[in-house]
């Protein structure tokens, strides 16, 4: 940003010496204490001067003043030139130096002051939004406790290995990410997911660092160090994906750059055509006037500034943006694509009807099947398995029949379990059609060559999918389902979440291929798992992974990522993105008018360099302080979000 200005160092810093000398108060800003010094000598030198005492005082109190301000920019400004670079620096040391020689040193001094307290304020603005992201990595205790040798052992997060057995009591916080092995808990992860409603968690759940856990005691294997868990890869990530400029960036960019040197041209010209036509000393002072009313560095800054607080305010909401560049195209989005299966859905399926046949219970229908899928790790078996109270005693010689189903022996008669058409579903053909109808999948359960019943599984809609689907509508974007399900399955969900455009049965190019074309109407985000939907999210305008905590291929391949599972992040992302565009836009509109007011007022003399420098400075005070509006963003409602609706019935029918 200040390099954009003209006026920063063009030693980068790392990590490390960023953090160590970032300011937290607005006294440690260096070139805000300078300015306190230059304003205290200014008045000290105008004091001095209406006072009526030695004129030589009042020069050199004005003179220091002059130094003290001119020091936060004059030297790095000289250092960019001779690689022969030019900014807005350029133009005020240029102003400055014209003023002292037309023995204004007093306004060459309130310039040097006033300009000194924009950087310093836009230095502290930077520094506060950089400190709330790397904040995160505060989430992580300074202890963590690991079993070795057969006892507990306090050591460093910094020392934990992967494999390590960490202990984890009621109320910790957890060191880095791992896999509960034993206990079970609540997990609070509100301050990385930014979902306030705790997650249950038990053996075999994933957990992530900073994640404070609930009344159980848990043993956590260690998956990754403390140097690269879930934490320090979004910080990274950010950090790095925060150079990237938006449109508005680039914008703002191609303005500044071309008019920093067109204003020093028209600064010669009018000091040159000037001189001849009328008095020198006149011109050249509006000559330099209008250099400091033309300065473009409210421009150059009025994105960063933007950027940053906003990026910085989504990583606190549980959402992470991958710079400016996406920031900008989540601004501008008016339609959304999402996937289905662990979008819209949880994408786990369970058994949401049974039928059967006159004097077969619904229990029966039901062991009968999962006896056939004891075994299987098929998400239907799952689902079948799950439904069913008690012990399962699995069925013998089971075979799979490619395409069709399985079949077994239970209790010595023969079993079998099956898609319609491979089994005869005329006993119950009105069931199994409603079933399909209602966008489940319908297996048919034969005992001893006679069908008993027919189960529907489906991937049931999350519970907060249709008030998402309403929020969207609501905001003006278009939605649209893609799923390689089939026509029936998504023509069901999509009725019940208020989803009017539905694609089925597609691959994943011709999801790819349905996102450009839907993106020739409007701005299109897609969203996705970040995986199977690769094609889909680099196609569309903008690609958002849903639940990607944790996931490194989600997070790489999307423009931003959602880290919870809570689907409301969503509307709640566009929101955020969509205010923080119309702050960019503000101003750019405003940094642009300033310098179409200021410079026809400088050229003909109606306001002179401090009136100038005084407007242009307040102005571009007005456009950090406005982009910092964007650093503002509310956290998701708590609270679970209200269950959809089932849209059919379990029990039995004839």
């Amino acid at each position: 940003m200040s390099d954009a200005c003209g006026c920063g160092s063009d030693e980068p810093r790392t990590g490390e010496e960023a953090e160590e000398h970032e300011p937290e108060r607005l006294w440690q800003v260096t070139e805000l204490r300078a300015a306190a010094v230059a304003g205290v000598l200014l008045i000290a030198g105008y004091a001095t001067e209406w006072a009526g005492a030695a004129p030589m005082l009042a020069l050199i109190l004005k003179s220091l003043a002059l130094v003290a301000g001119a020091y936060t920019f004059v030297p790095s400004t000289l250092k960019r030139l001779a690689k022969g670079k030019i900014g807005v620096g350029t133009l005020m040391t240029i102003a400055a130096i014209g003023a002292v020689i037309l023995g204004e040193v007093g306004e060459a001094a309130m310039l040097a002051f006033l300009y000194s307290i924009s950087e310093g304020l836009e230095e502290y603005s930077l520094a506060r939004t950089r400190r709330g992201l790397r904040a995160l990595l505060s989430l992580v205790p300074d202890e963590a406790t690991v079993l070795r040798d057969g006892s507990e052992v306090v050591v460093a997060p910094s020392e934990l290995r992967v494999g390590d057995r960490m202990v984890v009591k009621p109320g910790e916080r957890i060191a880095t990410d791992g896999v509960i092995r034993t206990g079970r808990t609540a997990l609070d992860t509100s301050a990385i997911t930014g979902e306030s409603v705790p997650v249950e968690a038990g053996p075999g759940s994933e957990v992530f660092a900073g994640s404070i856990n609930g009344t159980g005691v848990l043993e956590i294997e260690v998956t990754t160090t403390a140097e690269d868990n879930s934490l320090a890869r979004i910080v990274r990530i950010v950090e790095a994906e925060q150079s990237r400029k938006g449109a508005s960036q680039r914008l703002a960019d191609r303005i500044a750059k071309p008019l920093v040197p067109g204003v020093m041209i028209a600064g010669a010209l009018i000091a040159g055509i000037g001189s001849l036509l009328g008095d020198p000393a006149t011109w050249i002072e509006r000559a330099l006037v209008v250099l400091v009313a033309a300065s473009p560095c409210a421009l150059a800054i009025s994105i960063p500034v933007t950027v940053v607080a906003a990026i910085g305010a989504a990583s606190k909401i549980g959402v992470l943006v991958k710079g400016g560049a996406a920031l900008e195209g989540l601004g501008r989005v008016r339609g959304v694509a999402l996937d289905k299966t662990g979008t819209l859905t949880r994408n786990q399926p369970s058994v949401v009807d049974v039928a059967t046949t006159d004097g077969i219970s619904r229990e029966r229908v039901l062991g009968l099947a999962a006896a056939l899928e004891a075994r299987s790790e098929h998400p239907l078996a799952r689902a079948i398995l799950a439904a069913v109270d008690g012990d399962i005693a699995s069925a013998t010689d089971v075979e799979a029949v490619t395409g069709a189903g399985l079949t077994g022996q239970v209790d010595g008669r023969t079993a079998r379990l099956g898609r319609p058409g491979w089994l005869d579903s005329s006993p119950l053909a009105g069931d199994v059609e409603r079933m399909q109808h209602s966008g489940a999948t319908a297996v048919l359960v034969e005992d001893d060559g006679q069908v008993i019943g027919a189960i529907a599984v489906r991937d049931e809609l999350r519970p907060e999918a249709r008030e998402v689907i309403t929020r969207l509508h609501s905001g003006g974007y278009h939605v649209a389902m893609l799923t390689g399900d089939n026509q029936a399955t998504a023509a069901a969900l999509a009725a019940e979440a208020g989803i009017d455009s539905v694609h089925a049965e597609l691959r994943p190019e011709d999801k790819a291929r349905i996102v450009g074309e839907l993106g020739h109407q409007r701005s299109m985000a897609m969203v996705g798992d970040g995986v199977n939907d690769a094609p889909a999210l680099a196609t569309a305008d903008l690609g958002i992974a849903m639940g990607a905590m944790g996931t490194d291929v989600a997070i790489e391949t999307a423009d931003v990522a959602l880290m919870g599972e809570d689907l409301r992040h969503l509307p709640h992302t566009l929101d955020h993105a969509r205010r923080a565009r119309r702050i960019m836009l503000q101003n750019v509109g405003l940094s642009l008018a300033i310098i179409t007011v200021l410079m026809p007022l400088a050229l003909f003399g109606i306001l002179g360099l401090a009136a100038v420098v005084l407007v242009h400075e307040v102005a571009e005070v007005v456009v950090i302080a406005n982009g910092v509006r964007a650093g503002r963003a509310k956290p998701l409602p708590g609270g679970k979000p209200a269950a959809v609706r089932p849209t059919t019935t379990v029990g039995a029918s004839a």
